[in-house]
């Protein structure tokens, strides 16, 4: 068993599982023992309380509960010491179904089906096939990778697009603010895996939505978010939907979560919610690797998915 003690800091939900299973290898503490508590060298944190690791001196590494670090950053008072992201292939897992998922519904026309379903319609539409259409991944990281990988496969045309170049077998991507518009012009279904950043935050805007491809043979563009609530602005994805530029969303995030149930978006008849499920945090895949980590820094090692404090993700 390491000797640095592990601070669990979590807001939002209860932190037995996690607390049960890092205790296996570590001492897990939920508080710190005192205003400056040298024992806790490894905090496990979501949405922790502004402030709660400012004052722990041999504080080492910081872990995120969430694939997510905007939470971290929100503390005014956050220590400079490194930051883990949470990768597991269990998470990337859940994310590329979710992501085929809402694809093949959009492409397969579940909503239609569903609303004639309603009617007692029998109707078949025509179906275009897998190729004929552009699923563009905004956010191109090991998610939308993944999730590009998964979509290739079913036949689906696949562009990427990241803050700075990437590259994917099979993919055409496009970076930076200079390959944006191109992005958007060339993609028909929209996924957005961005991370929430200042310069990510409400990008997903009337504008935004307004330069995706429209002319192809769904018949209209569609947006899928389960990236971060905030990249989007719900009020313009709404009057979106009602102009026309859109023809379909699926948001698993929100800015306000859970989801007032005053939003327009519950019962608009173009809209699929999820409650911010497209990817849960499952403790008993993601702690190992945490721990992993926590043993390979102890023995001279360098850390992997380290986040960028500039880029903010």
């Amino acid at each position: 068993m390491g000797n640095g003690r592990v601070l669990i800091s979590c807001q939002e939900f209860n932190p037995r599982r996690w607390h049960q299973l890092l205790s296996r290898s570590r001492t897990v503490v939920l508080e710190p023992d005192g205003a400056r508590d040298p024992s806790v060298e490894y905090a496990v944190v979501w949405k922790h309380r502004p402030g709660a690791l400012s004052k722990l001196p041999n504080l080492k590494i910081i872990f995120s509960v969430g694939a997510g670090v905007d939470h971290i950053f929100a503390d005014p008072d956050l220590p400079d010491v490194p930051i883990v992201r949470v990768v597991a292939d269990n998470l990337t897992q859940y994310m590329t179904e979710y992501v085929v998922w809402r694809v093949l519904d959009h492409h397969r026309q579940g909503m239609a089906y569903r609303a004639q379903q309603a009617r007692r319609t029998w109707h078949e539409p025509p179906q275009p096939p897998a190729d004929a259409i552009h699923v563009g991944i905004m956010g191109f990281g090991t998610l939308g990778r993944a999730a590009a990988k998964a979509l290739l496969a079913l036949g689906f045309k696949v562009n990427g697009w990241s803050r700075s170049p990437r590259s994917a077998e099979g993919v055409n991507t496009f970076h930076g603010a200079d390959g944006l518009d191109a992005f958007l012009g060339a993609t028909d279904i929209l996924v957005s895996l961005l991370p929430l950043t200042p310069a990510t935050r409400g990008i997903i805007d009337y504008a935004l939505l307004g330069k995706l491809n429209r002319d192809n043979a769904l018949g209209g563009a569609f947006l899928i978010n389960a990236g971060r609530g905030r990249l989007q602005k719900s009020a313009d994805i709404v009057r979106a939907l009602d102009d026309g530029l859109i023809k379909e969303a699926s948001l698993d995030v929100f800015e306000t979560e859970p989801l007032p149930k005053t939003s327009p978006l519950w019962a608009h008849p173009k809209v699929f919610v999820t409650p911010h499920a497209a990817a849960t945090s499952d403790p008993v895949h993601l702690v190992p690797p945490m721990l992993a980590q926590m043993d390979a820094f102890e023995r001279g090692e360098t850390l992997r998915n380290l986040v960028d404090r500039e880029a903010g993700y």
